[in-house]
């Protein structure tokens, strides 16, 4: 006769107890805490050194404690800087971050949307992709003098084309793939919606794309920006009349010309930070946030 086994319910581990107050009670990360703090004091001394030494005189710089704000500030660092011809710097230094940021940041914008939205369908997107990609193993460093080369041929050394053209080279490959990671993550039924509405590839480009990637978008534009502004090789090789400089080299010029005055030196280096200072402040949550949601995928 058959014995029909019966088994009683499952038993479940039971629930772990909650506090009273029904929040998970997290433990304080003091080593974390503890290192943000040196950091930040490793970041700050120096820029507080910087910018009290801008406001000393030459003798007061040998007399007083470096660390010491001066007893007596002054402006005649700033004032030396600026009648060393700061504008025309500043001025070729804005023209050719302006004219390499905005043509990469489209070119990009552009190219990313093709390769996502071909789905590696086209075997000519897919080798572009893979270019774009091995763009990023090449530093600048190893290419400046074939870049030289090129531009001494194509008769534009010496411009502010010269700089401008390779900054837009090696700004487009970082720019297409985080592009590339937030045009992935616009839901396909938006496509779908925009072309039964019988919206084309262009109307969506910029209608739909081109919005919902924004933050992307002000991340690759703060990041090249930042990156050409504080370019120095280019501008050291394939410029030469004093006109053409930018402030970086104006900057290093500017220091070995007036070695001796530390503080003069160090009122450059104040003037040349605040452009990139006021950019980092106007879009410090859209690049914080372009870089980690772009790769968290």
């Amino acid at each position: 006769m058959a014995t029909i086994l019966s088994t009683g319910p499952e038993r479940t581990a039971p629930p772990r107890p909650r506090p009273a107050s029904g929040r998970v009670t997290e433990r304080p990360n003091w080593l974390g805490s503890l290192t943000a703090w040196i950091w930040l004091a490793i970041v700050i001394v120096p820029i507080y050194w910087i910018v009290i030494t801008s406001f000393k005189t030459q003798s007061n710089y040998y007399a007083e404690h470096p660390f010491m704000p001066p007893a007596e500030p002054t402006l005649a660092n700033y004032r030396m800087v600026i009648e060393a011809d700061f504008a025309q710097y500043f001025l070729n230094s804005l023209i050719s971050t302006v004219g390499a940021v905005v043509p990469a940041v489209l070119f990009s914008f552009m190219a990313a949307y093709a390769i996502v939205r071909s789905g590696g369908a086209s075997r000519f997107l897919r080798w572009t992709n893979s270019l774009f990609l091995m763009g990023l193993a090449i530093p600048l460093q190893a290419t400046i003098i074939p870049i030289y080369l090129i531009i001494i041929r194509l008769h534009l050394y010496d411009s502010l084309m010269a700089l401008i053209l390779p900054s837009i080279a090696f700004a487009i490959p970082l720019s297409v793939l985080i592009l590339a990671n937030f045009i992935r993550d616009v839901p396909k039924e938006l496509f779908d919606s925009m072309r039964i509405d019988g919206a084309g590839e262009q109307v969506t480009l910029w209608r739909l794309a081109f919005p919902l990637t924004m933050p992307a978008v002000v991340t690759v534009t703060i990041y090249n920006a930042l990156m050409i502004w504080n370019g120095f090789l280019l501008p050291l090789v394939l410029t030469q009349s004093t006109d053409k400089r930018t402030l970086p080299l104006a900057l290093w010029n500017f220091q070995g010309q007036y070695s001796v005055n530390v503080p003069a030196v160090l009122a450059s280096v104040v003037l040349t930070t605040l452009p990139i200072l006021l950019l980092y402040v106007v879009g410090r949550r859209q690049l914080l946030s372009g870089l980690t949601a772009g790769f968290s995928r």
